[in-house]
């Protein structure tokens, strides 16, 4: 709980291209007196923070900031703008077009520059050109001339370096990339590797060039998503249209669609049929069609006749700003594996550069060996023990992950839901609205006594969310049934509802409630079960404790629901249909799909149901509704699809926009790519390192290989991260999870 007197402040910082750069924008804020709850997310440029401002002024953490080579300006004002020079870091200032986007989304407006437009292209060019240059006076002029055209050209590219590595030491950070290649360079010159020494200089260059393109790719995919929204939109005011900006666009306002045009905003649709192809927003291919009262995603793309659509909201809370905020947001969650990363770089730095040390003086104290060839071994060491590919390897596969899980309606709320989503044993799915399309229809109406039930139950329903409610509200509206005014209405989870009709109390509940409430017969009960044999979910409407009649409703799986379930029992994975309808209507979803099931649960019975899976085992709910959200919170991972409420949104750690339950066992194959993907970078990284750090010991490698082996690892494990933008959730891998972890984990809770 923040303290009176504190409050939030947000910036946006550029030139972040690593998690060691959002480390140190962390370290240099998080140690200011009055700072609390830092947060640096490295995709959105984000900085936030909890400030007490009697003690530290935002003016000194932006000075902070500055101060070790980054930009920084408040959350809506205009970018810092690069001061110039080929020698200045990226991040000295902020040095490119990108930077003059909005904050939020980020680059939405401008495209990224080009990679010799940023200060670190320059960098990269200047020191190039410097290298070509006192190479090309090595040829011409004396060894000795071509000596000092090499220090020259090492002290020109190492200065920025030196500047920033020196602002890192004074912000109690001395362990740094650019500490160790000061250091390097810097003793290079000093043993007479001037050739050498510049050669480093110009690798650094490159490496930090990469960088920065990998985590331009990287943002790419959230500033596709920002720019799908279209800039106007054909506002209807009294009759006629004009154009408008579509940000300004109110809840209630009427818009015009026309064939081709995306939808500016998330609306219902009032007048028009047509398809809408969604595919750009839920990754869905196949175009849907969309009628008078359709629900339909800002960012769509209308494909064939005229719409007009009532906007629903504002442009900050549609469908496409949410998935941006969800995807910059999950960079908070970092991952259980990237935070030990972390803590063991913290270690490993000083390690190096005692090793380092070590090295330099051990064989020519202890040994009699040659200080010059022992200290060029020491300062190889250093550039070797660069931790860049070790700290990169985890952020840059989580990025890519979130970036190819947007673009396929696959959202996850940062690295440690991938981390969880990996490990996952179980499944539980709810059943309304999740394996089946949630959109039932009543297919009998049992009045007893001349009774009008269907009016009744549509006065008790209305405004109702539930689909059952729903669909009771169109069967009345289909048949032109009068509905009676209603007052005092209210929800019983799991159970019905109930409201007060011409000054009685009118209930609509399941068999379950009917019999608690005392209004079961044995001769209504005889009905229930007969409807619900045939798959048919029971509800019972009574007045007081008369009982007017039966509403019998069905609910049809959807059609991918049984080759989800299929597939998660290949991948060794146990899935369980929880759900708080009737035995007998669950057990024939359950067996049409071969899915275990629970049935007659409330949603306290569902959390309980979900914590007795979770012993020894990972558990994965999935759901939509209200009812389903205490069980999503209380789950390993608790997902909600897209068609879900708001509620369960929230309150899930993941979401599957495109209401398709083959996209569970997609997530969960992203979130084991991922793991892989950051097992294999730790191997790269560590593994590179290994093998030139024996070479650099026994004097077979030297400097210039020892910081292509550095970049190498940072090229190689980026790039293996990048794999991952282009992975497809809905093929099937070869890859699966021993089979004994299903067997065991059925046979564990059969007994």
């Amino acid at each position: 709980m923040a303290n009176p007197g504190t409050s939030q402040h947000e910036w946006r910082v550029t030139g972040m291209d690593c998690g060691a750069c959002a480390g140190k924008v962390r370290g240099a804020v998080e140690r200011l007196p009055g700072v609390e709850g830092v947060d640096v997310a490295l995709m959105a440029e984000r900085l936030r923070l909890t400030l007490d401002e009697s003690r530290t002024s935002t003016d000194r953490v932006e000075n902070a900031v500055r101060a070790i080579g980054f930009g920084i300006s408040a959350k809506g004002a205009a970018p810092e703008k690069p001061k110039g020079g080929f020698v200045l870091p990226d991040g000295a200032f902020p040095a490119a077009p990108e930077d003059d986007a909005p904050t939020a989304p980020p680059a939405a407006d401008a495209p990224p520059p080009a990679w010799y437009a940023t200060s670190k292209g320059r960098l990269l060019l200047g020191t190039g050109a410097l290298l070509a240059a006192a190479w090309a006076v090595h040829l011409v002029f004396s060894e000795q001339v071509a000596q000092w055209a090499f220090v020259l050209a090492t002290l020109i590219g190492l200065f920025p370096v030196a500047r920033r590595a020196l602002a890192m030491a004074r912000a109690r950070m001395p362990f740094t990339i650019e500490m160790l290649m000061t250091l390097a360079a810097g003793g290079a010159l000093f043993i007479g590797a001037a050739e050498e020494a510049a050669l480093v200089v110009f690798l650094f260059a490159v490496g930090e060039m990469l960088e920065g393109l990998a985590s331009n790719k990287a943002r790419d995919g959230i500033r596709a998503l920002a720019r799908l929204v279209p800039k106007t939109a054909l506002l209807e005011v009294s009759g006629r249209t004009r154009e408008v900006p579509a940000d300004s666009l109110r809840i209630g306002q009427v818009v015009l669609v026309r064939p081709g045009d995306r939808v500016p905003a998330d609306g219902e649709v009032v007048e028009g049929i047509s398809g809408v192809d969604e595919s750009p927003v839920t990754g869905e291919s196949v175009p849907s069609l969309k009628e008078p009262g359709a629900e339909v995603f800002a960012g769509s793309i209308n494909a064939e006749a005229v719409l007009r659509v009532r906007v629903t909201k504002r442009a900050e809370d549609n469908t496409i700003a949410r998935i941006v905020r969800l995807v910059e947001e999950a960079e908070s969650a970092r991952a259980p594996t990237e935070r030990f990363i972390d803590r063991f770089s913290r270690v490993y730095m000083p390690a190096v550069v005692g090793a380092a040390l070590l090295v330099a003086i051990v064989p020519p104290l202890a040994f009699g060996q040659a200080w010059g060839e022992w200290t060029y071994r020491a300062l190889a060491l250093l550039l070797i023990g660069c931790p860049c590919a070790l700290v990169i390897s985890v952020p840059a596969a989580i990025a890519s992950a979130l970036s190819a899980g947007a673009r396929h309606g696959l959202l996850m709320k940062g690295g440690a839901v991938i981390e969880a989503t990996a490990r996952i044993t179980h499944v539980a799915f709810d059943k309304t609205g999740t394996l089946t399309h949630g959109r039932p229809r009543v297919t009998d109406v049992v009045p007893f006594a001349g009774a009008d039930v269907l009016a009744l139950a549509a006065g008790v329903e209305a405004g109702a969310s539930h689909p059952l409610g729903r669909a009771i509200l169109a069967r009345a509206d289909s048949d032109s049934v009068a509905v009676p005014a209603s007052a005092s209405a209210r929800a019983i989870p799991g159970k019905g509802a109930e409201a007060v009709i011409g000054g009685a109390v009118v209930t609509v509940g399941s068999p379950r409630l009917a019999e608690e409430g005392g209004v079961l017969s044995d001769q209504i009960r005889m009905q229930s079960e007969a409807l619900e044999a045939q798959g048919k979910t029971v509800v019972i409407v009574w007045r007081g404790m008369t009982p007017l009649g039966l509403i019998a409703l069905r609910d049809e799986p959807r059609a991918d629901a049984a080759d989800a379930v299929r597939q998660l029992r290949q991948m060794g994975i146990a899935p369980i249909m929880l759900t708080g309808d009737n035995a007998r209507a669950a057990a024939a979803i359950a067996g049409g799909l071969g899915i275990e099931y629970r049935a007659g649960l409330l949603p306290a019975d569902k959390v309980t149901e979900v914590q007795a899976l979770g012993r020894g085992t990972q558990v994965m709910v999935v759901g939509d509704g209200i009812n389903d959200a205490p069980a999503l919170a209380a789950a390993d991972v608790g997902v909600a699809m897209g068609s879900g409420t708001d509620v369960a949104l929230e309150t899930a750690h993941a979401a599957i926009l495109r209401n398709r339950v083959g996209d569970v066992p997609g997530k969960i194959r992203l979130a084991r790519a991922t793991m892989a993907n950051i097992r294999q970078n730790v191997a790269i990284a560590l593994g590179l390192k290994g093998v030139f750090l024996v070479t650099t010991i026994l004097g077979i490698t030297g400097l210039w290989i020892a910081i292509l082996a550095d970049t190498g690892a940072t090229v190689l494990v980026t790039l293996n991260a990048l794999r991952l933008l282009g992975f497809k959730p809905g093929r099937e891998g070869r890859a699966k999870m021993n089979r004994s972890v299903e067997t065991s984990a059925v046979a564990a809770k059969q007994a």
